[in-house]
């Protein structure tokens, strides 16, 4: 085993004992080819996320998808960079996110960092500032509300290779998915009510429709629980709005490949509730923490143009939970319960 050369304690400067790392999914750093190719190279090279022969689809990846998906994908970055910061919508709000919240924790010596599962910043370099503020105690946060292997546990994969490279190894608590927590449940709720609000709809009007990102449909048959935590989400906050089953549905987007995926089709589906007369659709996407590339184009930009071509007239979408009040609210409440017993 070869270490790294880890950065030695700032003693002058050990300002924490804990640490809780933010982790979301990742961002491309730019929308050029090579910024585009380097970032979807390292995220569909992950094992987790592509379950298929290694040797078989490092030839169809290198081969033959980065050739052209970089520039397919550069086209729908570029509808929704952050042009003011020059990143992506992802990167701007997760700092935001995290940046409240070390305003509220720094009075508790508990320091709170962000990192990217792909791209930057890093786990490992988030794991290692920690450690030289003095961390010896640090919670991994994935912001993935319900729990698959392609994510949450993806983030475990990348949190511990880090450490086998570190001979002082601090301890590691990887946070719970909260797909059914009561305050992430009221956070939705408000959420589509503001929403409404701001939109001029009536929530007896509208059909709402939960749209997840989507995975392979035999990577559920093969146990990875993510589509019922959906489900539950999905019940608890029909529940919450007081809505009948037939005002609200679930749905998969980002689907790629030839594959069978979880079902019903998101583009498939708003097509035909059009087709079947139903004028207005309020799309929620729970299962992001922040607005990005999926929900912002593939979701606001391209389901708003596939549901008015088939027929429908009033289609919004509302925005993730994102920085806003009741989100931190939430954080607070979700981080204070996973440090009980771990900071002492």
């Amino acid at each position: 085993m070869k270490y790294i050369n880890e950065p030695k304690p700032d003693h002058k400067n050990l300002k924490f004992q804990t640490g809780v790392i933010l982790v979301n999914l990742g961002t491309p750093s730019a929308t050029d080819y090579f910024s585009m190719r380097r970032y979807l190279k390292q995220f569909l090279s992950d094992p987790r996320v592509v379950e298929v022969s290694r040797p078989v689809w490092w030839f169809v990846l290198n081969v033959i998808l980065l050739s052209f998906i970089p520039f397919r994908s550069a086209k729908n970055y570029k509808k929704i960079w952050n042009r003011a910061q020059n990143e992506s919508p992802l990167l701007t709000t997760t700092r935001a996110q995290c940046q409240k919240l070390q305003q509220h924790y720094q009075k508790q010596n508990v320091a709170v960092e962000f990192a990217m599962r792909y791209g930057q910043p890093t786990i490992e370099e988030k794991i290692l500032k920690l450690k030289q503020q003095g961390c010896k105690k640090i919670v991994i946060f994935p912001l993935y509300p319900q729990y698959s292997a392609v994510t949450t546990a993806s983030v475990c994969d990348n949190t511990f290779d880090a450490l086998k490279k570190m001979r002082w190894m601090p301890a590691i608590k990887v946070a719970s998915p909260y797909y059914k927590h009561p305050s992430y449940i009221t956070a939705l709720k408000n959420s589509v009510e503001t929403h409404l609000k701001k939109v001029g709809q009536k929530l007896e009007d509208v059909r709402l429709v939960c749209s997840y990102h989507g995975i392979p449909k035999r990577y559920f048959e093969n146990g990875d629980p993510y589509p019922c935590h959906c489900t539950k989400t999905t019940m608890d906050l029909q529940q919450a709005l007081k809505l009948e089953s037939n005002q609200i549905d679930q749905v998969y987007q980002s689907r790629f490949g030839k594959e069978e995926w979880m079902q019903p089709y998101f583009d498939k589906h708003i097509e035909k509730l059009a087709e079947d007369g139903h004028k207005n659709v309020v799309v929620i996407s729970p299962a992001f923490a922040a607005d990005c590339v999926e929900t912002l184009e593939e979701l606001q930009i391209e389901g708003a143009e596939e549901f008015k071509a088939a027929g429908g007239d009033h289609y919004s979408v509302v925005p993730c939970l994102n920085d806003s009040e009741d989100s931190i609210e939430m954080f607070k409440t979700l981080i204070d319960e996973e440090l009980v017993g771990f900071k002492l």
